[in-house]
């Protein structure tokens, strides 16, 4: 595709989208139309085959390898974007990581509290400061432009896990930040939203599939089956499509149920 037709498409920028929750969120968006710009922290050449795919559905597919809790990071993402297709439409702040060891709260870890911050509270954070800012910019240019921000935050913002407490405030954080720059975005009708997925099958719950087959078996959703990517990523496509543009800044849960109180 010509460098011209790039920069007349929709553009999303789905980090952490090469596995996982991103992928079913860039596959969804991918199907809606719109180009994707993919952050993710391994190799390009390592995520070949991933890209090769979202090629055959998207108009366009452009992968920024980098850490995400790094401004150096962002720079290089926003820059990339803005050569390749001239704007963006979409940010979907999805990029998570989980502690590297699970450790009762009595001892709580320095390292692990930064590592789990830097990606899934600060990093999102300053990345959406500087899109919103951009979109900001695209909107006074054209009065027709359409901008949207989604945060993927977590059950885990309400529900308590004390042995990943800096996960469990990471997602809290991200839940204040929707309402922050969904109150900051309104004047310009840029909505902002966020999503919060419950027990889904990924690779970052691998590791803990007995335990979550045993609850999910004995009840503990109300829909009794674990959620997958896809779920979320329906989700995310309803609201970058405009569905729900009068419900900025709210909280839509994809849990199967996990988070009705039940006696």
């Amino acid at each position: 595709m010509n460098q011209s037709k790039e920069k007349a498409l929709k553009v999303a920028l789905i980090t952490g989208g090469t596995r996982g929750i991103g992928l079913g969120i860039a596959k969804a968006l991918a199907n809606e139309g719109y180009a994707l710009a993919i952050n993710g922290m391994r190799p390009a050449e390592q995520v070949a085959d991933v890209l090769d795919g979202l090629k055959k559905q998207s108009p366009a597919v452009h992968y920024f390898a980098g850490d995400i809790a790094s401004t150096q990071t962002h720079q290089m993402i926003t820059d990339g974007i803005e050569e390749a297709f001239g704007g963006i439409h979409v940010l979907v702040n999805n990029a998570g990581v989980a502690p590297k060891e699970r450790k009762d709260l009595l001892e709580a870890d320095e390292d692990s509290y930064e590592f789990v911050m830097g990606t899934n509270l600060k990093g999102p954070y300053l990345l959406t400061s500087r899109v919103a800012a951009w979109m900001v910019r695209q909107k006074t240019n054209d009065a027709d432009y359409q901008g949207c921000i989604i945060n993927v935050g977590s059950v885990s913002a309400t529900m308590v896990s004390t042995n990943r407490g800096d996960y469990c405030l990471a997602k809290a954080g991200v839940g204040m930040m929707t309402q922050l720059f969904a109150a900051r975005m309104g004047e310009l009708n840029i909505p902002v939203f966020e999503v919060r997925p419950g027990i889904t099958k990924t690779d970052m719950t691998a590791t803990v599939t007995d335990k979550y087959d045993r609850l999910i078996r004995d009840g503990i959703c109300v829909t009794q089956r674990w959620g997958y990517p896809e779920d979320t990523g329906r989700v995310v496509a309803s609201l970058a499509r405009g569905d729900f543009a009068y419900s900025t800044g709210q909280v839509i849960h994809v849990d199967g149920g996990l988070t009705i109180p039940r006696l």
